[in-house]
Order: C-alpha cells, then sequence, then structure tokens
C-alpha cells in the first residue's frame, strides 16, 4: 500500500512540474455590448469537431481554455435564447491567443417562412459511456425515473422493481455521481418519485472508470439531473395523471435562484396511487419416481396504495471565480398498505381436493431516507482542479405485519386457522468522505487520483409473534436481531491520452474492505453467532478508441473491467419472514462477495450506427435461489459459482426525414450458470433476443407523436427461465402556452404483453411456475410548464458515498 502511495505521489509531482500549455480566451457579450454570464462555451477539435473541453463566461463575459496543445480549434457556443456561434478555426503555437470580442446575436421569436429545430439525439456514445438524453424521449415528460430507465436500451426491469442491464442484475444506481443506496422495492419507488422534468441524462457505464467505486458487477448507471445558473428565478412544473385497472397521480416542482455569489436550487416530487397485481404460482410434488405426490395451485391478488415523496434543497456559495462551497438535503418518504388476499388449493396426483387455504394478510410498511452533502470545489492553475466532498445519510424502515391463514377441509368446513403477527424495525446509518484531484497534461492528456472511506452501520429487528386464544406469544424461532458494521478504504489513479486517431484511458482503483456481523439471537433455538471478514482487491478498468479515418467518423473502442458486487445489507440478515404457510423469505449471512470481469469491442459509426461485442464471467455471482424442503418454498440470495455471458447488440439513432426520426437497439445474449445448488446441481444456458424501439414524429410545429416498444424473448437467469415479454406504446404532445407549457396523451403497454411468467429450475423433487400480472396497461394525461432559463450549472453536486447507498435494499 505504502509502495502504491508513493508511486501516485512521483507521478502527481512529475505532473506538475512539466505541464505547459498553450491558451485561448476571449469575451462575450450581447447585442447591447453587454457582457454575458454563466454561458457554456465548448472547444472543439477543428479537425474531427470532437469536445475538448467545455468552460462558462465569468460575470464579464470573459473566459479562457488552459493547457491547451498546438492543434486547430473551434469555439462554439449554444445558448438558450441566442443564435448558435461558431468561429473560425483558431490557431496556438505555444502562446496566449486573445479572441476579438464575441457578440451573440438574439434568436428571432417568429420565423413564419422557415422554422429551424434542433433535435437532439435520443442515445449518444462515448468512450467509456452510452448517454441517453431524456428531453428527446417525448413520453418521459410528466413521467418518472423509471419509466425512463424502463425505456433505454439494454435496459429491463421486472416484476420485483430489479433493474437488469444487458441481461445482467447487479447494477449500481447513482443519481449525480451519487448512488441512491437502495434497491429493490425501495429503489423502485424512489425513481418513481423522481420526476422525468428534473432528468437532464442517463449514463450507461459497463466499464466505469476508476474513478467511480468498483461495486455493480452489471455495471453503473449515473442519473444526471438538470442544473441551473441563470441569474434570477426560474423553474418548472409538471403533473399527471394515469388510470389503468387503478389510478395513479404524479406531480413535480424543480426551482433555481441564482443572485451574484449565491445559487439556490431546489425540486420535489410526490406520487401516490392504488397497485393491483394478480399472481399465479403452481407447483407439482412428486414421488421419488417422479411420479406426481401432490398439485399445489395459488392465486394471490396484491392490492395497496402507495405514496411517496421526495424533497432535495441545495446551495453553492461562490467564494470566488474558482472557489465554491455547496450544501444540499434530500429527503425521500414512502409509505404503502398492501393486502394480499391469497387462496391455495392443494390437490393429491388425481386432483382431488385435500384441502383449501385461505389467508388475509396485511402489511403496513414505512420507509425514510434522508442525508446530507458538503461539496468543496477548488480551480488551481493551468486546469488544476481539487474537490472534496462528505455526506451523512440514514434509513429507517419500519414495517408491521398481520397474518391470517384459515385451513378448509374439501366439504368446505375449516380444520384450522392461525393468526400471527410481525414487527420488523431496521435503520442504516451511512458516513463517507472523498476527495479528487485532477491535471491536465501537455499533449492531450490527463491525470485524477483520489482517496474515499465510507463507514455503515446497520441494525435490523424481527419481532415475531403468534396470536392464541388472543394472547400474542413470542415466536422466537423466526425472531431475531441482527447487526451488521463495514469500512471500506479506496484510492484510484486514472490517466487519458489522446493522439491524432487513438485514444486511451486507463485507471487502476484498489479497495480494502472490513466487515463483522452479530447475530444476537435468543435463549432458543437461535443462538448468538457472529463473523468478522477483511479483504484487499485491485481493479483494472482500460479503454482504447481508434478512429480508421481522418475525420473520425468510423471508430473502433475496446475496453476491459474487473467489478465486485457485496451483498445488500439486509441480505446478510439470517432471519425468516413468511409469505403464507409454503413460503418464506431469508438473508444469508454467508454470502461472499461476486466478481467479475467484462470485456467489450465496439464498431461506430458517426453517432447514428455502433455495434458491440461483449463478454463477461462472473465469480460467486449473487442471485436468488429456491430451495424445497418438506414441501415449503424458501427464497434466499445465495451465490452461483460460476457464470458467462457472451452478447452482441446493434444500436442506431438517427434522421430517417425532417419529420421523423429513430433509435433503434437490438440485443443476441447467450448465458451460462454452473454451481452446487442445495440438493441440486444448477448447470442451466439459454440465449435470448432484446429489441427496443423509439420512433419521434413532428406533426407540426406545436404537434408531435412518439411511438415506441420492446420486446425480449425467453430468458434463462441462473435457477430462473423468465418468459417472453414486451410493450407498445404511444404518446401524442401539443405545445400550448407560447410554447411554454406541453399538454401530453400517453398510451403505455396498449397491447398488454408486459405479464411477467417464468420457470423455477433445479428443485428437490418438485415443478413451479408462476404468472405475475401487473397494472402495466395505462391511459395517462401530463401537463408540463416552465419558466425562465435552463442553463447547465457550473457546479456539480457530488457525493463522497459512492457504492453504499446502492446495496440498501428494501
Amino acid at each position: 500500500m505504502k509502495n502504491f502511495i508513493h508511486f501516485l505521489v512521483c507521478l502527481l509531482l512529475s505532473g506538475l512540474t512539466s505541464a505547459q500549455s498553450g491558451k485561448i480566451s476571449g469575451k462575450i457579450t450581447d447585442s447591447d455590448q453587454k457582457p454575458l454570464d454563466a454561458v457554456l462555451i465548448s472547444l472543439l477539435s477543428a479537425t474531427d469537431n470532437s469536445l475538448q473541453k467545455t468552460t462558462f463566461s465569468e460575470a464579464d463575459g470573459s473566459f479562457i481554455f488552459s493547457n491547451l496543445p498546438d492543434n486547430q480549434y473551434l469555439i462554439l457556443i449554444d445558448s438558450d435564447g441566442f443564435e448558435t456561434y461558431q468561429s473560425q478555426p483558431v490557431a496556438i503555437a505555444r502562446n496566449a491567443t486573445d479572441l476579438p470580442p464575441i457578440v451573440l446575436s438574439a434568436a428571432s421569436r417568429k420565423l413564419d417562412e422557415v422554422v429551424i429545430v434542433k433535435k437532439k439525439s435520443f442515445v449518444e456514445n462515448k468512450i467509456d459511456r452510452t448517454v441517453v438524453n431524456v428531453d428527446a424521449l417525448m413520453s418521459a415528460a410528466g413521467s418518472d425515473a423509471m419509466d425512463v430507465l424502463e425505456k433505454s436500451p439494454g435496459i429491463s426491469i421486472d416484476q420485483n422493481g430489479v433493474i437488469t442491464f444487458k441481461g445482467k442484475s447487479g447494477v449500481a444506481v447513482f443519481i449525480d455521481d451519487k448512488p441512491t443506496y437502495l434497491s429493490g422495492a425501495d429503489l423502485e419507488a424512489y425513481l418513481k418519485s423522481l420526476p422525468a422534468s428534473t432528468l437532464n441524462q442517463i449514463e450507461f457505464m459497463t466499464n466505469p472508470p476508476a474513478k467511480y467505486d468498483a461495486a455493480g458487477s452489471a455495471g453503473v448507471i449515473n442519473i444526471k439531473t438538470k442544473k441551473s445558473r441563470q441569474k434570477g428565478f426560474n423553474g418548472s412544473f409538471s403533473s399527471r395523471v394515469s388510470k389503468g385497472k387503478r389510478g395513479r397521480g404524479q406531480n413535480s416542482l424543480n426551482l433555481n435562484y441564482t443572485d451574484g455569489r449565491i445559487r439556490l436550487y431546489g425540486n420535489a416530487g410526490f406520487s401516490a396511487g392504488d397497485a393491483l397485481t394478480d399472481l399465479y404460482i403452481f407447483r407439482r410434488y412428486k414421488n421419488p419416481d417422479g411420479r406426481t405426490k401432490t398439485l399445489f395451485d395459488q392465486n394471490s391478488v396484491l392490492t395497496g396504495k402507495n405514496n411517496s415523496a421526495n424533497v432535495r434543497v441545495g446551495m453553492d456559495y461562490y467564494l470566488s471565480e474558482k472557489t465554491t462551497l455547496g450544501i444540499s438535503v434530500n429527503g425521500f418518504s414512502s409509505s404503502a398498505k398492501n393486502i394480499s388476499d391469497v387462496r391455495s388449493v392443494l390437490t393429491n396426483a388425481e386432483s382431488v381436493l385435500d384441502s383449501t387455504i385461505v389467508a388475509d394478510n396485511k402489511e403496513d410498511k414505512k420507509f425514510k431516507n434522508g442525508g446530507i452533502t458538503f461539496n468543496y470545489s477548488r480551480d488551481l492553475s493551468e486546469g488544476k482542479k481539487l474537490t472534496a466532498d462528505a455526506d451523512f445519510l440514514t434509513y429507517s424502515d419500519k414495517t408491521a405485519q398481520l397474518y391470517r391463514n384459515y385451513v378448509y377441509q374439501p366439504d368446505g368446513s375449516l380444520s384450522s386457522s392461525d393468526r400471527s403477527t410481525g414487527n420488523l424495525p431496521s435503520k442504516i446509518s451511512i458516513y463517507a468522505f472523498k476527495t479528487d484531484y485532477s491535471q491536465p497534461f501537455k499533449g492531450e492528456a490527463s491525470f485524477e487520483t483520489g482517496y474515499k472511506v465510507s463507514y455503515s452501520k446497520t441494525d435490523n429487528i424481527a419481532d415475531y409473534a403468534d396470536i392464541i386464544n388472543g394472547v400474542p406469544v413470542p415466536n422466537l424461532k423466526n425472531s431475531n436481531h441482527f447487526k451488521y458494521d463495514e469500512v471500506i478504504h479506496a484510492a484510484y489513479a486514472n490517466f487519458n491520452k489522446s493522439f491524432k486517431r487513438f485514444s486511451l484511458q486507463t485507471g487502476l482503483r484498489l479497495e480494502n474492505t472490513m466487515s463483522k456481523g452479530n447475530q444476537l439471537g435468543n435463549d432458543t433455538p437461535n443462538s448468538a453467532s457472529r463473523f468478522t471478514r477483511s479483504y484487499t482487491n485491485l481493479f483494472p478498468t482500460v479503454y482504447l478508441m481508434y478512429k480508421l479515418d481522418s475525420i473520425g467518423d468510423n471508430q473502433l473502442v475496446t475496453s476491459y473491467g474487473k467489478r465486485i458486487n457485496r451483498p445488500y445489507y439486509q441480505d446478510l440478515n439470517p432471519f425468516l419472514s413468511p409469505l403464507d404457510k409454503f413460503t418464506f423469505y431469508s438473508g444469508n449471512p454467508y454470502l461472499n462477495p461476486s466478481f467479475s470481469h467484462n470485456v467489450e469491442l465496439s464498431y461506430r459509426y458517426k453517432g447514428i450506427f455502433s455495434t458491440t461485442l461483449s463478454y463477461g464471467k462472473s465469480k460467486d455471482d449473487i442471485n436468488e435461489t429456491i430451495e424445497i424442503k418438506d414441501e415449503i418454498y424458501y427464497s434466499r440470495p445465495g451465490n452461483i459459482g460460476r457464470s458467462e455471458y457472451f452478447s452482441l447488440n446493434v444500436q442506431s439513432d438517427f434522421e430517417v426525414a425532417k419529420w421523423f426520426s429513430t433509435s433503434l437497439y437490438t440485443e443476441a445474449t447467450h448465458s451460462s450458470y454452473r454451481s452446487a445448488l442445495y440438493t441440486e446441481g444448477l448447470d442451466s444456458k439459454g440465449a435470448f433476443v432484446f429489441f427496443s424501439s423509439n420512433n419521434r414524429f413532428t406533426i407540426s410545429k406545436s404537434w408531435s407523436a412518439e411511438l415506441s416498444g420492446r420486446y425480449n424473448s425467453k430468458i434463462t437467469s441462473s435457477q430462473f427461465t423468465l418468459g417472453a415479454r414486451g410493450s407498445i406504446n404511444i404518446s401524442i404532445q401539443k405545445k400550448i402556452l407560447k410554447d411554454q407549457g406541453t399538454l401530453r396523451l400517453i398510451a403505455n403497454d396498449i397491447f398488454y404483453m408486459g405479464i411477467n411468467n417464468g420457470v423455477i429450475n433445479n428443485l428437490q423433487l418438485t415443478d413451479a411456475t408462476w404468472k405475475n400480472k401487473p397494472d402495466s396497461r395505462y391511459v395517462a394525461i401530463a401537463f408540463s410548464y416552465s419558466f425562465g432559463k435552463m442553463f447547465q450549472s457550473k457546479s456539480q453536486e457530488r457525493s463522497g458515498a459512492e457504492s453504499e447507498q446502492s446495496r440498501v435494499k428494501g
């Protein structure tokens, strides 16, 4: 470790002494010679129009690009309210070039004869990530982050809210480079409360740079929100009402205010509605000779009332032109009152009724999350930058359960009944600190390094009781108390270098993890137990890009990355949680972290076409596993010894005509899994095809439409075979209120193809299938209104907590 730090320091000092640069400076004003502040200015290469750097104009309109190698450049300014400006080629030769004053002309308000509309691409490809521009998706307006995510290329979301990327689970989800610390139902509720109107881009990284935490075996999804540093007050509002079998409403508000050295911002979202799911489960229990022993047929009607809200407020204070202090506070709250009306039928091999079990289960769940983040940013000389971030986050989950089961004989008489309760409070606290330093070098090169430490503490209680003669009697078998602490230290170095046709980005991240678990237990039957773990790993990443022609229309890109997937905090909790008399869920304190290696090779043509060949393998991959014991169904996370996948995808985004643009994505993947698994060894493999399309139509100046669809064939995933499913969606938009407002009509899954179904394999003497029919077909009306001007912020909200959030599971 000392040698590694010594290497970083030597490399850093050598860069400090060798950096030399040319400069391009200038000043921008409007037609009245008034300086323009906080305008985004882009520096492009005059050779291939590739983006080299960006900056913002200062209060006096001045701007400067430093540390530039000998080359020719273009200045591009594309700002709301002004005509787009692009300079002639600007040459520098190891000295400073001062440009003549740049005057931006006000954009024309009325163009009766000619209408020029600049369309943003739905998908963009970069050397280390794929970017989706949310504003290019019409159906996103008035919706939420979960809807936008599900319509993104390569993304699939199952009935439990688990997100898979290119057929792989284990994705880490970030907001503005800040982990959500959520998963499962709580992540789904949070993303559904995050208004799409506040989103700017979504970044998909199979092999994230070394700057990112190594967590997430399938990569990182980073959702970037909109920022504004326009002086004065501006904002936006959106509202949406949807109706399927049940109804739901969503509202959002986004506000910004900047005056002098202070920028204040805030957004809030609220959603409320009724949920409905029809779940069918069938199990065939067999004798050792394979003949049918008994049949189990269950139908559950799951209903509920779900409310969620999130609020984020923050302030940036500009101490000087180069130093910024920031603070942000965010809160998220969700509540759900769920009712499970379950009817289970047991028959013998000849389908003669044995008994009927009726369950009336209720769950009252309240989840809260609050956090505070402090940011510091300092622009040093010659393009060097230093940042520091500190975070504190807390999560609280209070779940109260009531189980009532009634067993009826074939003649309809009640033979037995039971009643039990569960009280499951849990709390997670996370503290994190990180610092990063970046420095450009001569010849289009840069270096980054940083350090991070995080501490996570969880406390889970399960308190179950059986109600006997109206009196609660503690159920010690299911009750327990589990605590888990974890400390992670990390350091990284990342280097970028661009040549005439060749670009390189490589990094190395070191992470040390120390954890301890404590199951307090009770007198009987759960005895106390403890465990401690400590491990250190290196995570390299490499990206190579080669331009096949001088202007870079044709490119080859290859990348490699090693990732880790740590267990969700709650998955280490050994508690048993009953769904009914035949189904139990539990955690697994013996879970090991899984490691994966991912390689990709891509060909790209301009910004309109790309194809990627991917290969990945994982050891100890963490997946849901199912065990049948005495005809009782146990679901728990487990390590899959070895998994492997090959994938080929093709993606395009282009304009067919001035009135019609389309984005297409198709993928073919083969995956395989091998592992020891309870009483049955797992050896499963299979291939699937995924297709999605988004088509955007401009009908007139104020009318537009969108037609989108997606389909995936049968998927093999560890112990499960997931059935084919898809959706077709239509949106129509009308601009109103002098183009500041929009009104949209949205129809989702109009042919009701979004039904989840599948088969559970590798069960001891048991065949099992399921079908889940969600309320995915609905019609929605959305209204949005914006006021003021929206500009990208000079500063960017950051967080020192990179991966711990994504391991909080609901």
